[in-house]
């Protein structure tokens, strides 16, 4: 079934409570993301158990389906068709249908005020400004960097440039993407909002002087983007509320451009101009004077903001860090909690011999963790274990380190796009030392990860978990810290009568 989507979708939709409990679907590069009337009504157990789910994440009114690359894809579309669809055979019912959206939306905002906090809702709206971004960042990443190399080697000479074009085009324009969907993540016109964020990569701007100062296409980036669209979102509804609809036609796209387009030149392309130029500065320092230190806490700290889902914190400050320096240093860096959790994870897999089905869950999650895909090793080995957890960020912590050490010596490791880690970076890597060196420093950083996380889990992560039932039926002892039962004269009960 978890080969075919259209299968995978028909038998999550019961489990997530039915077609009436989603209010909105989306996907980003491994997860499902479902926003829900009724939290409460998902069945979490049967969800873990299905074949292809390889995790369940949520709170908060939503849940996310771990699925893995390129299968979430196809389950979201399939999904999405399932429920345009709707029930089989069912009847029109205008009446249960209106009173089912009504008890939904009530449902929905009961939850949204019991759960709901500020930071994670801004922090989802962030994600789903930018998460739908991160595929053409990918696309344009490795189009770069075959680019790149072609043009080292002296190669299709005649190419690069096109490829070149390709690669360029959408960062160059990247704030109008960011623009629009700020607009439709916050309630705006997405189109009006990229309207208002294309001022900031306008050549025209060159001839607009603030300060004294003339403005430079693309000053600001993504950031004076983003603040951009918000602050049009703002005086659209604003209009919208107090104009009567002859004048909304015409006033409104009006005023929602051109009110936010004069700040954007005057104030907002100024400041987010200086505070991206502040983070570039900052994580350029940080890197030169502390990185070892840096990115043993990044490296550590990981794969607990995964888990509580703050990493999406992080995306605008890459994308802003690729924008000025053609790469951000920060993603290798937090690359090696995943190295760290495989690390662990090979290390459970040693050691818990008779424990088949843990064996069964890594073998399958493995590959995608090598390839960054950590959520599978992160729900389905290491948070269910707890010591393996803290070891794996133990391992990413040591593999953050070896590569911030290098960023002290001159040589840092950046990436060209998000998304991809593990192995999956690779092509993505580039460097003052160029590609070669960027490599070979962060694939010590990953051999560091692996041995760590490794190392610590058979030394300190494996005592106290709980052993499979064994043949006769009765419960299995807790594994000493190596991994193995107690042997009979230390198990509770009564001892072997002594040999006389």
């Amino acid at each position: 079934m978890h080969k075919d989507p259209h299968a995978t979708a028909a038998a999550l939709l019961p489990l997530v409570g039915g077609a009436a409990n989603i209010t909105s679907v989306a996907h980003c590069t491994t997860r499902l993301r479902l926003g829900l009337a009724d939290r409460s009504r998902v069945d979490d157990a049967a969800l873990r158990a299905l074949p292809g789910v390889l995790g369940v994440v949520g709170g908060d009114g939503a849940c996310q389906i771990v699925l893995g690359p390129g299968t979430v894809g196809r389950v979201t579309g399939a999904f999405e068709e399932l429920l345009a669809a709707g029930p089989p055979g069912a009847p029109a019912a205008e009446g249960t249908a209106a009173e089912l959206a009504r008890r939904g939306s009530a449902l929905r905002e009961r939850q949204r005020r019991r759960n709901a906090t500020p930071v994670k809702t801004a922090l989802r709206r962030l994600a789903g400004v930018f998460v739908p971004l991160v595929p053409a960042l990918i696309g344009c990443g490795i189009v770069a960097g075959i680019g790149g190399l072609l043009a080292n080697l002296g190669w299709a000479a005649g190419l690069t440039p096109a490829l070149t074009a390709v690669s360029s085009a959408f960062l160059a324009l990247i704030a109008v993407f960011v623009g629009h969907n700020t607009a439709r993540e916050f309630g705006g016109t997405p189109v009006l909002g990229g309207a208002v964020a294309a001022v900031v990569v306008y050549p025209g701007v060159a001839k607009v002087t603030v300060l004294g100062a003339a403005l430079a296409p693309g000053q600001g980036g993504v950031l004076g983007a983003l603040a951009a669209a918000l602050l049009g979102c703002r005086v659209e509804k604003w209009c919208r509320a107090r104009l009567p609809g002859t004048l909304d036609v015409l006033l409104t796209p009006t005023l929602t451009v051109l009110v936010p387009g004069l700040a954007t030149l005057y104030v907002l392309m100024y400041t987010a101009g200086a505070v991206a130029t502040a983070i570039g500065t900052a994580a350029t320092w940080l890197l030169g004077t502390a990185g070892a230190l840096a990115g043993l806490v990044l490296g550590g700290l990981f794969l607990p903001l995964v888990m509580l889902g703050l990493h999406q914190a992080l995306i605008p400050l890459h994308t802003t860090l690729i924008e000025q320096q053609g790469h951000t240093a920060l993603l290798p860096l937090l690359a090696m909690a995943g190295a760290g959790q495989v690390g662990a994870a090979a290390a459970v897999y040693l050691r818990m011999r008779h424990d088949t089905s843990l064996r069964t869950t890594i073998r399958s999650a493995l590959p995608a963790g090598l390839l960054g895909v950590g959520e599978p090793l992160l729900y389905g080995v290491c948070l269910p274990l707890g010591r393996p957890f803290l070891t794996a960020c133990a391992g990413g912590a040591a593999g953050g380190a070896f590569v911030g050490l290098f960023a002290m010596l001159g040589q840092d490791v950046g990436a060209t796009a998000i998304g991809p880690s593990g192995w999956a970076l690779f092509p993505l890597l580039a460097g003052d030392g160029g590609w070669a060196l960027a490599a070979a420093v962060y694939g010590g950083g990953l051999l560091t990860a692996y041995v760590t996380g490794f190392a610590a889990t058979l030394l300190f992560g494996l005592g106290g978990l709980p052993r499979p039932a064994r043949a006769d039926g009765t419960a299995g002892a807790v594994c000493d810290s190596e991994g193995h039962e107690p042997r009979p004269a230390d198990r509770p009960g009564p001892r072997p009568a002594s040999p006389r």
